[in-house]
């Protein structure tokens, strides 16, 4: 039995090692491939807005911006000023698992930033630069910059909840109400809750406020 105990202890040393090795590649060696996909999507994104003239139309909620992109590119620069000076992700088109380890994710077929209607975004809590660890820190009235190829959209958070996974209602045109037409802007990003978890959805919701040319 002494020997058996023995057998079993040192092999535990081991496997102990390899998840530990293993859960610190989830949390940092994940994130340093993120932060390297990031570099060139943000730089390919500064290229794309030198270019641009600059001349959309005004108002809120009519522009687009995106033009046609595709899944894994980059469509937006996403900026939070409460999480910090310093936090800053380029958003790419799709939410699939490739797409999602470069950052976060827009819905296809949801609205584009500044458009009438819903503009979803799904991010990672806790593996990949978790570019959404942070969001459940939002308080209302908090901004959220969107930088676009057409312009830059200011959105203010209005709600933040956590719902079930199959609250897919939360993604529609109008949230809560499958079919109704929209008349307002907004944005909804969600992620995993609690954190290293999926039983949940962390929701947060915003609306936009302000539309800016940018001038070069």
């Amino acid at each position: 039995m002494r020997a058996v105990t023995r057998v079993i202890g040192e092999l535990c040393l081991p496997v102990g090692l390899v998840l530990l090795l293993f859960y610190a590649y989830l949390l940092w060696g994940t994130g340093a491939e993120t932060e390297r996909e990031q570099r060139v999507l943000q730089r390919r994104l500064g290229e794309v807005f030198g270019r641009h003239d600059g001349h959309a139309g005004p108002g809120l909620g009519g522009g687009a911006g995106a033009g046609a992109v595709r899944l894994g590119e980059a469509l937006a620069l996403l900026r939070i000023p409460r999480l910090g000076a310093h936090y800053r992700f380029a958003v790419v088109e799709g939410v699939g698992p490739a797409e999602l380890r470069k950052g976060p994710g827009h819905y296809p077929g949801t609205a584009l930033p500044g458009q009438l209607g819903n503009f979803v975004l799904s991010g990672h809590r806790t593996t990949y630069a978790a570019p959404f660890n942070r969001i459940d820190e939002l308080r209302r009235g908090d901004d959220i910059v969107v930088d676009a190829r057409d312009a830059r959209y200011t959105y203010e958070v209005a709600r933040k909840e956590v719902v079930d996974p199959g609250e897919v209602d939360v993604v529609d045109p109008v949230p809560g109400h499958p079919g109704r037409r929209p008349t307002t802007a907004m944005m909804t990003m969600t992620t995993c809750h609690p954190e290293f978890s999926a039983a949940q959805r962390l929701i947060v919701q915003s609306v936009l406020v302000r539309r800016e040319e940018r001038h070069y």
